[in-house]
């Protein structure tokens, strides 16, 4: 009996093994060409000027070379779930300041693309436009 106990325990470890891999890679994967895409939800940096700035993100190795944001929502408010978004690319040019995207609204679960052609290594931050004080709206950015 230990024996066949002992028997099922390994196979249970390999087949989980297995599972654990593939199902973390698929999660990484977004809608709309985003496969290969690395997702992952930042963590607030600042506040300035009615925008709230992200830590500063590193494009990852990858075969994507767009940044989207998707999953958008204020937890707050659950019925509001469009932001307007903005990236802020380093280096900092010569008058000392980030090189900023346009604007661009994103809405619900939708993975909306704010940069393309973006190469692997480059460090930007993700900025989105608050409504009120304290606003803290959650996101996933694909990058």
């Amino acid at each position: 009996m230990k024996r066949l106990t002992h028997v099922l325990t390994i196979l249970a470890m390999a087949f989980t093994a297995v599972l654990i891999p593939t199902a973390a890679s698929a999660s990484g994967t977004g809608h709309h060409g985003n496969r290969g895409c690395v997702s992952v939800r930042p963590e607030p940096g600042f506040y300035a000027g009615g925008r709230v700035g992200t830590a500063v993100l590193t494009v990852p190795d990858s075969r994507c070379s767009t940044i989207s944001v998707s999953h958008v929502k204020d937890p707050a408010n659950p019925s509001d779930r469009c932001q307007t978004f903005l990236l802020g690319f380093y280096p900092l040019g010569e008058d000392g300041s980030l090189t900023y995207t346009e604007p661009v609204t994103a809405c619900g679960r939708h993975s909306t693309v704010l940069a393309r052609n973006v190469p692997d290594g480059t460090e930007y931050i993700v900025l989105y436009d608050v409504d009120y004080l304290e606003q803290r709206i959650q996101f996933r950015v694909q990058h």
